[in-house]
Formats: C-alpha cells, structure tokens, sequence
C-alpha cells in the first residue's frame, strides 16, 4: 500500500478541526499530522511536519489563511495547499487561490467530496469552480505581458494543454509517453519562461492565451 497522504489542519475553529479529524482519520490512505490554530502557526508546524497536504481556514486572527500561503511560498514550502472556508465571496477565495493556494472547498462540504478533494489535489490537479477561474483571468489580464507563449516548444505546449485540463504530472506522462521526471522539468520551463509561480497560474494561462489539449 502507497504511503497515507499527510494532511494538516489549520484553522481557529477547535469544533472545526476536531471535525475534520475525525472524519479524516477513517480514511485508510490519508493521516493527519497535526494541528494549528492560525496562519503563522500553520506555517511553522507545516515546516516541522512536512505534510504533503495543508487544509487551510481564510479568515483568522492574527495571519490570515492568504498570508500563510504567501509565507509557505517564500519558504519553497512542497505542501499543497487546500482551503476550507465558509465564505463564498470570489473577492475572499480569489486572493487565497492568487497567493498559492491549489483549490478550495467550503466548510459545509460532503466528507467523501473533501476526501476525493484531498486525493485530487495531492495527485496534482488544481480545483477551481468556473466562476472563480473566470474571476483570476480577468484580474490577470491586465497585468500579463503578451507573447510569452512563443518561447514555449511544441512539446512545452502540450504540457501546458494538459496541466490546464487538470491532469497531473502522472497522467501527463502516461498521456505523452514521458517519464514523470521529464514532465517535472516541461512544467519546470514553463513556469520559468511564462514567469509564473505555480500550476494554477499556468492553468490560468493556458485557458487565457487558448492552450489547450
């Protein structure tokens, strides 16, 4: 059996994260490693811990959800990123998903659709509901520089297609006869050369510039 994914909570809420584990902890392929109660605890347990992924809160005292994703990206913290929240205002998941975030789900969500959300996500694909992508494009648009995609390769392109139809590096691979590694360094140049931080912006900016698979 492949190694349980390790999730970590993070949120102010006790009852919350209480939740979270109990249900969490019946799932045989995830564990939860840990807890913290606030962003910058969340950043500094997720150090300590290495989980593979963090369940993330938006609003907390002190650092917010949005600034301890900033913070775990300046530190090349691996952890992906998935936030519960209880808001549905794009104006408060937007920044979230800007500054790292890999998807989001709400508070009131399924258990078995949070389990199916944590595997998604640890395998690589970027969960982002229509209307929210819409809402990153056009705060994108003004502030993306143009013509970037022609430095990308025929083959660079058709990762770039396929990260936007939300596969993972493993079903890339599988998908274009490539070893997981040589699809690790495509995205690797394509964010360099597209001058994005990670694989939603990418995804972002396949959907914008008509990359698709």
């Amino acid at each position: 059996m492949a190694d349980p994914i390790r999730v970590l909570l993070v949120d102010d809420h006790q009852v919350v994260r209480r939740g979270l584990r109990t249900f969490l902890e019946v799932q045989e392929d995830i564990e939860v490693v840990g807890e913290a109660a606030d962003g910058a605890e969340g950043v500094a347990r997720a150090e300590e811990l290495t989980p593979d992924i963090v369940l993330m809160d938006v609003k907390m005292p002190g650092m917010d959800g949005v600034e301890a994703l900033r913070r775990l990206r300046e530190l090349a913290n691996p952890a992906r990123v998935l936030i519960v929240t209880s808001f549905t205002e794009q104006r408060t998941v937007v920044p979230a998903l800007r500054a790292g975030a890999a998807g989001y789900v709400y508070k009131d969500v399924d258990p078995d659709a949070l389990a199916a959300a944590i595997r998604s996500v640890h395998a690589g694909h970027v969960l982002l509901q229509s209307e929210v992508a819409a809402a990153l494009l056009s705060q994108e648009e003004a502030n993306s520089p143009q013509g970037r995609g022609g430095s990308l390769t025929d083959r660079e392109r058709e990762v770039l297609g396929l990260i936007a139809d939300g596969r993972s590096n493993r079903e890339i691979a599988r998908a274009l006869v490539l070893s997981e590694k040589t699809v690790k360094t495509h995205v690797s140049n394509i964010l360099m050369k597209l001058d994005l931080a990670d694989r939603t912006q990418a995804a972002l900016w396949a959907v914008r510039h008509g990359v698709t698979s």
